[in-house]
């Protein structure tokens, strides 16, 4: 797969930077000096950019990082006076922060998250929204909403307690403390803690890439509505994504390349 730095999301914002080569798409946020902490506008960008390139042919794995030494420092408060003081703002911008997040964990593409410093509040849910979380040693974690007055919603709270289940999130929520990356480890908050991340995410993104699109959309779909619980997850949507495999081409490569002991080149059809 060929590399395509040009073609992005429409109206890429300018914090945001996109890669795609061989058929990886890397989105960094660039606001270093802010240690990459999301504005209003960059949380209805990011996960429109991730929605784009869920649709993409050419995009078999999304990874998501920031510039310098931090991952996300979470929400930009500089700006909430302006965006977040009125009720009726809170409810916009939640709207947007869980739009984001939610649009990360439907991208029917897997999704890396590669932590390479801060990673604090909602640069977290970030995190959690994508299938898997990759760290430096020294990466540093927290959710301060219990100093902010912030009550952190269903679908974040979800990801969190599936991830390190109910003792480790009550602490994480309550005490607003921070975690190191051996504790993230630990806890299953991350998946993988390496000194050489760009090493470490690229052969996992390699083992992602070469397989077939269509099993890893399907299996995403169905094992995020059952985490999701009761009611989540539709029968016509799996009966959908059965047969939509059982009849691609890709099954028919699969079963060939099994024949001919060699390796298939699926095309996501």
């Amino acid at each position: 797969m060929k590399s395509d730095t040009l073609e992005a999301a429409p109206d890429l914002h300018p914090e945001l930077k996109l890669d795609v080569s061989d058929g990886v798409a890397t989105v960094t946020i660039n606001r270093p000096g802010k240690r990459n902490a999301l504005t209003l506008a960059l949380w209805r960008n990011l996960g429109a950019t991730v929605a784009a390139l869920g649709r993409r042919a050419d995009v078999r794995v999304i990874v998501i990082t920031g510039t310098g030494e931090s991952f996300c420092a979470g929400a930009d408060i500089a700006e909430f006076a302006e965006v977040r003081s009125t009720e009726r703002q809170v409810v916009e911008y939640e709207a947007a922060f869980d739009g984001c997040c939610n649009a990360i964990e439907a991208a029917p593409k897997p999704t890396l998250a590669a932590i390479n410093g801060f990673c604090m509040g909602g640069g977290c849910n970030v995190a959690m929204a994508c299938d898997f979380r990759f760290a430096v040693p020294g990466a540093q974690f927290a959710i301060p909403a219990a100093r902010l007055s912030i009550v952190y919603g269903t679908a974040g709270t979800r990801r969190l307690l599936s991830l390190v289940g109910l003792a480790h999130a009550k602490r994480i929520l309550y005490t607003a403390e921070r975690f190191d990356a051996a504790t993230a480890l630990r806890m299953g908050f991350v998946d993988e803690v390496g000194d050489d991340l760009w090493a470490v995410v690229g052969r996992f993104s390699a083992v992602l890439r070469d397989n077939a699109p269509l099993s890893i959309s399907g299996a995403k779909m169905i094992l995020n509505a059952l985490a999701a619980g009761t009611g989540a997850l539709r029968e016509h949507d799996v009966e959908e994504a059965v047969r939509r495999a059982a009849h691609s081409f890709d099954y028919a490569e699969g079963r060939a390349a099994f024949v001919e002991k060699r390796r298939p080149a699926f095309r996501g059809e």
